[in-house]
């Protein structure tokens, strides 16, 4: 069965450039497809029966996967590029040649867990909305919980999009002006956390990601990043 794409496409999942700098390369006669120099956007080529070389290096059917845990720090957008000019999470990634891309998001100011990955198959599986992998964050707040508001929390707190119901909540430690929590959900809808404890008049000051299903960041220095073992790769793979 022929599976013919477009050059661009080939390209950029090979992790030689993205999609945007592939067309730079192609325009520029850095692509020879068996031999001949395409400058054609809209070439296709099927990389199981054509050689297909970017400068003169040989892109292969077979692409190695790879599966990254970073630890985000705050003041980093989760995007490959961002038009505001602020610093993107693959700026931590300087050494690795490989391109990949974030599994989900963490938003600006948020810090912990982030995957990385070449896999578009495991990175959709820990996505998609009816796996319902967990995500346990520590958050701290502004003020302390009363039992009433904890309560609310248990039952679930409604916000524009639906309700913002942990699947497991703790409170860890408090102070007079602030208080530390462990909670989990299986969600990943946009600033959920954020938006549900403003609701109840506590503001998030920090938010960190410590864990993804049953793989957990460890003592993992912020802005470092490592190479997921074969077992965390399979536990996230688990149904």
């Amino acid at each position: 069965m022929v599976m013919e794409e477009r050059l661009q496409k080939i390209i950029a999942r090979a992790g030689f450039a993205s999609r945007r700098a592939a067309e730079k390369m192609i325009k520029e006669g850095r692509v020879r497809v068996n031999n001949a120099v395409v400058r054609q956007l809209g070439t296709k080529a099927d990389v199981e029966k054509d050689e297909v070389r970017v400068d003169g290096n040989l892109i292969s059917s077979e692409v190695a996967k790879i599966y990254l845990m970073l630890h985000k720090p705050g003041g980093y957008v989760t995007t490959l590029h961002d038009p505001q000019g602020r610093p993107i999470i693959t700026d931590l990634l300087s050494d690795v040649s490989e391109r990949v891309f974030p599994v989900g998001r963490l938003d600006y100011d948020s810090e912990g867990l982030l995957l990385m990955t070449n896999d578009g198959v495991f990175a959709q599986r820990l996505l998609h909305p009816r796996f319902g992998i967990p995500k346990t964050y520590k958050v701290k707040i502004r003020g302390d919980l009363t039992g009433s508001e904890i309560r609310d929390l248990e039952k679930g707190i409604e916000l524009d999009d639906g309700k913002f119901r942990p699947e497991a909540f703790r409170v860890e430690k408090t102070n007079r002006k602030s208080c530390w929590v462990s909670l989990t959900i299986t969600e990943g809808r946009s600033r959920m956390i954020r938006r549900g404890f403003a609701s109840l008049g506590h503001p998030v000051v920090r938010l960190i990601r410590v864990a993804i299903s049953d793989v957990s960041l460890g003592d993992l220095k912020a802005g470092a990043y490592r190479s997921l073992t074969k077992r965390e790769v399979q536990k996230l793979l688990l149904p």
